[in-house]
């Protein structure tokens, strides 16, 4: 209807555009219409094209959000019984989640900037916990074991003493990197076979050292991307064969055969320290790039094919930098991981809002904080409304020190941008169940559905006797929880 009027508008325009403008009253009413389509075809054209964006967009927003509904939420059954263990109706049962399973982060260690002050640094605290409950924890090699010998380890404690007092999941990011940053300069003193003893003696020390506190890993970082890790070691560091940084990046010709052995033995070795670590890959450009999706595609396959303990699959999405993502590419990237049966994260994503122009063809316009919010927005439902998706990991909290300019959700005093805002309401409101108020049935049950997490359940009889406990209602968990109401456990703070 709305392309029918538009172009009932634009023939209303003819006579005066063509006819006056261009003095063509004496050709025929055919001829006119005739140029008059191939003024205005690129318009018409490029007005359907959107309007068919915007269906596909709302198709897949759709999908997702009855993902969400079917994948990310569980029915619970709870049934209150008094100290003799009787079942005991018409209680009241006051329903709210504490904590979710999913897990949404973003970088942390801005935190202990020195430069920050206390209320600074307890003010970034607050807005990282108001938002996340994960967070990767970089133990490149370079910066993280500058010298040979002294590694941060106190730096990484005081990062994991951090979380653990906040209520933050940590992940050690990244052990094997041929990046510059993942292979530091005094590792070219030695013979590449006992440069790659030293990489091994890495991973089992921090894996197995912090076994406890660490479970999960980026073992290797850029697979795909990077050169393999024997060409690597033919650094000389700044003599006449140096290979720089953008280098390590030129992987034209590099096969998989090239790739997989320094690959396969990182994961191996990972899984000697810790047999019950969850070992994940990462790899950048497999959304933009299909050539690069299919070949990540085929080096995991194969590593499977190997029983190689590859338990997560990474998937970088802040390159091209000022890229919309197609929502169809992001869906494709999705489905075609899903095929290799194991999780899929998102590990490193940044929009930004720096007033760059948007690039990549699907939207148009500048990256301003309101398309930053949206393009979040949509990333966030699509990603979390995919069966396969086990996190979501934005890569800086704030605008002070993010790498990407005006890439954080906060500003640099570290005030709430929109994208924050936006997805607060997403992940903290729309993806956790609260306030729910059921009454226990004659036999002392109320049923519910919520999202995956912790939850505090307050009950309180007819004689206003009120018990507070806790359930966890888990993916593939239990679903029937039992509970004594004694009245003698009243909540002790807000909920």
């Amino acid at each position: 209807m709305v392309v029918k009027l538009f172009c009932k508008r634009l023939r209303a325009i003819n006579q005066a555009f063509i006819g006056e403008q261009f003095g063509l009253h004496a050709l025929s009413s055919s001829c006119k219409g005739f140029l008059f389509l191939l003024c205005f075809l690129p318009a018409i054209l490029s007005f359907g094209q959107e309007r068919d964006k915007k269906e596909i967009e709302a198709k897949l927003l759709q999908e997702a959000r009855q993902n969400i509904e079917k994948f990310r939420k569980g029915s619970a059954q709870v049934t209150v019984r008094n100290v003799q263990g009787e079942p005991v109706s018409n209680v009241k049962v006051e329903i709210n989640q504490l904590t979710q399973d999913f897990l949404f982060g973003n970088l942390s260690e801005e935190v202990f900037n020195p430069g920050l002050t206390e209320a600074e640094r307890a003010k970034f605290t607050e807005m990282f916990k108001g938002l996340f409950n994960f967070t990767e924890l970089t133990v490149k090699w370079a910066p993280y074991e500058p010298q040979q010998g002294k590694p941060k380890w106190e730096e990484l404690q005081q990062k994991l003493d951090w979380c653990l007092t906040n209520g933050i999941s940590p992940k050690g990011h990244t052990l094997g990197w041929t990046h510059d940053a993942g292979t530091p300069g005094w590792l070219y003193r030695y013979s590449p076979e006992v440069a790659t003893q030293l990489y091994q003696a890495r991973i089992q020390n921090l894996v197995g050292g912090f076994r406890d506190q660490i479970s999960s890993w980026d073992v290797v970082n850029e697979p795909v991307t990077t050169i393999p890790w024997e060409m690597a070691l033919l650094d000389t560091v700044g003599g006449q064969n140096k290979i720089d940084d953008g280098f390590r990046y030129k992987v034209d010709g590099i096969t998989l055969e090239q790739t997989i052995p320094w690959v396969e033995n990182s994961y191996r070795w990972a899984y000697e320290a810790n047999p019950n670590g969850d070992f994940v890959i990462n790899e950048f450009y497999t959304i933009a790039k299909p050539e690069i999706r299919e070949k990540y595609y085929n080096l995991i396959q194969e590593l499977l094919r190997r029983e190689v303990s590859v338990t997560g699959i990474g998937i970088q999405a802040h390159e091209p930098r000022e890229m919309w993502f197609s929502p169809v590419e992001l869906v494709a990237t999705f489905d075609k991981f899903q095929e290799l049966g194991l999780p899929l994260h998102i590990t490193e994503f940044t929009p930004q809002s720096s007033e760059k122009a948007i690039t990549g063809g699907w939207r148009e316009g500048v990256w301003t904080e309101e398309a930053q919010a949206e393009f979040a927005e949509q990333f966030y439902t699509l990603a979390f409304g995919h069966p396969s998706m086990a996190s979501i990991h934005w890569w800086g909290l704030s605008d002070r020190f993010i790498w990407l300019k005006n890439g954080g959700l906060l500003d640099g005093d570290f005030n709430p941008k929109p994208v924050y805002n936006r997805l607060k309401k997403l992940i903290r409101e729309e993806w956790m169940t609260k306030n729910l108020e059921l009454m226990t049935d004659k036999k002392g049950q109320v049923d519910f559905r919520g999202f995956y997490g912790n939850y505090q359940l307050i009950l309180t009889d007819a004689d206003g006797k009120i018990t507070t406990t806790e359930i966890h209602l888990k993916e593939n968990g239990s679903t029937l929880f039992e509970l004594i109401h004694d009245g003698k456990h009243p909540p002790s703070g807000n909920h």
